[in-house]
């Protein structure tokens, strides 16, 4: 199988490190949304990142469904996310809370690098969500007392948290501060610390038209 998309992107650097931690062999095609959208298009219509194609040339697209099947392949036992129940739950909710988080640090990107003149309310908007989404994952990881997320294994959630603040900081510094988030930071440091983030890095470059 191999994987389309950037590492510079948060959403196909959290799939290619699942891979990674789960032992998955997988190739890497490391197309652009703009420069190489017309490879990306048979595989996905909407030239979107990141895309796994399957052995067989079945295509998933979006990082949580890719991840589902990921899940699925590795087994209950080494599956990256409880099964069931109120940790699953909580699990979910800090990967939708990093995930949107993502999104809108993507379209803050994307605002700055393709517009002469930037559109103030949506910049304000942008800004103001993705501030509030860190003091809420800031609030929640000063309150686990595991080093990570649901407990001494790394889970969906340390990956996707530490991806987009990576990200984040790196698109926007002025809106990641390392001493008004501690604990985040340090939870990107110690996931940034593994091998698999290592390998699996790319400095942001702004889109290519």
């Amino acid at each position: 199988m191999f994987l389309i998309g950037q590492y510079d992107s948060p959403f196909v650097r959290r799939v290619a490190i699942a891979l990674r931690l789960y032992g998955l062999a997988f190739e890497h095609r490391p197309w652009s949304t703009f420069g190489d959208a017309d490879k990306i298009a048979p595989y996905n219509p909407l030239r979107r990142v990141p895309t796994l194609v399957l052995d067989d040339g079945e295509a998933l697209i979006e990082s949580t469904i890719i991840l589902d099947y990921l899940d699925e392949l590795v087994g209950e036992g080494k599956a990256m996310l409880p099964s069931s129940g109120a940790d699953r739950r909580r699990h979910l909710r800090i990967c939708a809370l990093a995930s949107g988080l993502g999104d809108k640090a993507v379209s803050l990107l994307y605002e700055r690098v393709l517009r002469k003149e930037q559109l103030a309310l949506w910049v304000e908007r942008c800004s103001a969500q993705i501030a509030d989404v860190l003091k809420v994952l800031e609030a929640e990881h000063a309150k686990v007392p595991t080093p990570y997320w649901l407990g001494d294994r790394i889970g969906h959630a340390d990956i996707a948290v530490a991806c987009v603040v990576r990200f984040t900081s790196e698109a926007h510094p002025q809106l990641f501060d390392a001493a008004r988030y501690p604990a985040l930071a340090r939870h990107s440091e110690r996931c940034e610390a593994l091998a698999e983030f290592a390998e699996i890095v790319q400095p942001l470059a702004p889109p290519k038209g």
